[in-house]
């Protein structure tokens, strides 16, 4: 055999040795990369077990309180209950998790997906003990507003309104996680649904408070001006329909939009969102982010908002006054009255403040972020003093707190199963922050005479927190 036949075979291995490398390599980066999600999540992956050896991280409140824990692997307790149990969610062998014992599983068990896609390799440098997650939550507001509530069923949530960190996040009824699994037959079957975080998830119609956004939207599209006078009769005919007043009341013949807002004028709003029409609607709540969902550490259930550019003027007037289709969450209701105090800006919600390793060191810290402008800053406002009249001089009076400037807007809420729901959102501007807030009680009527009281109590409690 020849030298030159020699290099050839040389050469023609080493292609051949190169292509068989070329094709492992980019197995294994396929592996990697491309399947390792569906690889991960596969019910015959193994690897993923190596959690159920590790001691799960704490839930930790903004001041270090415990809101779950664990001692060793596979057992969880939650110091808290129910109280705490929208934001921690549960977690079950059989039932799998929810809340943030779910949306923050990876950080409280320390498997990152990287380790988790190197296998043996991030088993062998894995810790034993998860990360701890400490939220922007403050338990003792939590449980002031879950004994607020009393008996009844319900949620609130208050929002600082420059950051967007959720101070409290509260739904009712709710049961302890820590008897999810075990109870997990029976609570399918009830139908007050204490799984469901009724702040992300529940879709209530707006009623009343929604005024707020027509007042803006009115303004914003130039159908009004704060000069214009209203003639409420206590009813406004549509065709041979009409609309009428919560109780028969009849605001006069001077009604202005500041008044309208203040007493909460029905046949003023209905005009209002007949003379924006289909399409001045639907730009408003558009702007106001009610077609887009937020992406943070919860799932919000989309709110439901009607075919605007095809609705009839009585349709068009339920609009008007927060009834009809529209079906909106707790939260979605909490932000809306963040953009007042904060000068039309709304921040992206937020629970995660902090993860921090089994050492003490924080991996990673919040960075608040601005989700949208949705109003001027003058028109922000206009709508703020509005609000703040309500509480000095109409329905939410009941919110008052001497010494701070609080700001709010009632509403009722028809239900077609019951009695109607009680709405109270707002702000308060206190000596540390600005926060923002709505409750909703169920079947209890009127928001002033029950929502808006347990904004009070809250209001007082973070006064000098």
């Amino acid at each position: 055999m020849g030298h030159k036949d020699i290099k050839k075979y040389i050469l023609q291995c080493s292609v051949f040795m190169m292509g068989c490398f070329l094709c492992l390599f980019g197995y294994i980066v396929y592996l990697q990369v491309v399947a390792a999600p569906s690889l991960l999540a596969n019910p015959l992956n193994t690897r993923g077990n190596a959690a159920l050896s590790i001691v799960r991280g704490d839930i930790l409140d903004i001041n270090g309180k415990e809101l779950a824990t664990s001692s060793q692997p596979g057992q969880r307790s939650y110091p808290y209950g129910a109280i705490a149990a929208p934001v921690t969610g549960y977690l079950g062998e059989e039932i799998g998790s929810a809340g943030l014992e779910d949306i923050a599983g990876s950080d409280l068990t320390g498997q990152s997906r990287q380790l988790q896609m190197l296998g043996p390799i991030g088993q062998a440098i894995q810790a034993g003990r998860g990360n701890n997650v400490k939220l922007t939550v403050d338990a003792d507001i939590q449980e002031l507003a879950y004994e607020a509530l009393g008996s009844n069923k319900g949620a609130v949530v208050v929002l600082d309104a420059d950051t967007g960190a959720i101070i409290a996040m509260v739904s009712k009824p709710a049961i302890d996680p820590a008897e999810v699994e075990s109870s997990w037959k029976d609570l399918q079957e009830r139908k007050d649904s204490p799984l469901l975080n009724r702040v992300t998830q529940g879709l209530y119609p707006p009623g009343s408070t929604i005024k707020l956004l027509i007042a803006d939207a009115a303004l914003d599209e130039k159908v009004t001006d704060l000069n214009e006078v209203f003639k409420c009769t206590g009813k406004l005919q549509i065709g041979n329909e009409y609309i009428g007043e919560s109780h028969g009341a009849v605001h006069g013949d001077h009604v202005t939009l500041e008044d309208a807002v203040t007493q909460s004028c029905n046949v003023t709003f209905g005009t209002l969102a007949m003379r924006m029409h289909g399409k001045g609607l639907e730009n408003a709540f558009e702007r106001f982010g009610f077609f887009e969902p937020i992406e943070s550490e919860f799932h919000e259930s989309k709110c439901h908002l009607p075919q605007f550019l095809k609705l009839g003027d009585g349709d068009t007037a339920q609009v008007g006054i927060g009834q009809g289709e529209t079906l909106v969450t707790p939260l979605r209701m909490a932000m809306l009255a963040s953009a007042y105090v904060n000068k039309g800006k709304v921040m992206v919600p937020y629970l995660v403040e902090e993860v921090i390793s089994p050492t003490g060191l924080v991996l990673r810290k919040a960075s608040p972020q601005k989700w949208r402008e949705v109003t001027s800053p003058q028109r922000a406002g206009i709508i703020s003093s509005f609000m703040e009249n309500v509480v000095e001089n109409g329905t939410g009076g009941a919110a008052a707190v001497p010494g701070i400037r609080v700001t709010g807007k009632t509403g009722t809420a028809e239900n077609a199963a019951g009695a109607d729901h009680g709405w109270f959102i707002g702000t308060a501007e206190l000596p540390k922050r600005k926060i923002a807030f709505c409750v909703i009680v169920e079947n209890s009527g009127g928001g002033g005479a029950v929502a808006a009281p347990i904004a009070r109590q809250i209001i007082i409690a973070l006064k000098n927190r």
